[in-house]
């Protein structure tokens, strides 16, 4: 089964866990119904802008619609792009109070992605491998170099991008459980 087919199968599972309709989904997402049936039937490529405003819609971690991550390797080839971010799911770690994604990011040279809002309380942290991002809160962003790294709020619009070259990094997405805010966040 291929990245296409199992995203679209794992989607459409969770938009029937919740008892929602095609029509219904694509209302609360902003995304097309039509564009939404053909993600949940494997004959469209996800980009990483879509899924995010599938599975903030259902309340969910991005990671609930992708593979999950291989055992043993330390970095999963491909992964999903947006208008700038390319993410590959690295493991998913969940506890009582919050699932936690990680994924190795490239942010492409010269690029910009706008992200949406994700689920409420949602943070991110980003560790930088290599090059320099500008990532963060549009009205506050942190510029942040190897070795460096950045917090913010994801639960609001947030921004990545590269300023001189391509970026690599480690990105840590925490989703508190519903209705939880995280003891150190905002």
């Amino acid at each position: 089964m291929g990245l296409n087919d199992e995203v679209g199968r794992r989607l459409k599972l969770r938009r029937m866990e919740r008892g929602l309709s095609l029509s219904e989904l694509a209302r609360r997402s902003g995304v097309g119904k039509g564009t939404l049936s053909e993600l949940e039937s494997g004959l469209r490529n996800p980009t990483l802008e879509t899924l995010y405003a599938l599975t903030t819609a259902l309340g969910s971690p991005l990671s609930v619609v992708l593979d999950d991550p291989p055992r043993g390797v330390a970095e999963q080839a491909g992964g999903v792009s947006g208008s700038a971010v390319t993410a590959a799911l690295l493991e998913r770690f969940e506890d009582d109070g919050a699932a936690t994604d990680v994924f190795r990011v490239t942010i492409a040279a010269g690029a910009v992605q706008d992200s949406a809002a994700h689920v409420p309380h949602t943070t991110e942290s980003l560790m930088i491998l290599a090059g320099t991002a500008v990532v963060g809160l549009p009205d506050a962003p942190q510029t942040v170099g190897p070795g460096g790294h950045a917090h913010w709020r994801a639960d609001v619009p947030h921004v990545y991008r590269a300023l001189d070259g391509e970026v690599h990094g480690i990105l840590f997405v925490r989703y508190p459980r519903s209705g939880q805010a995280p003891a150190d966040g905002p």
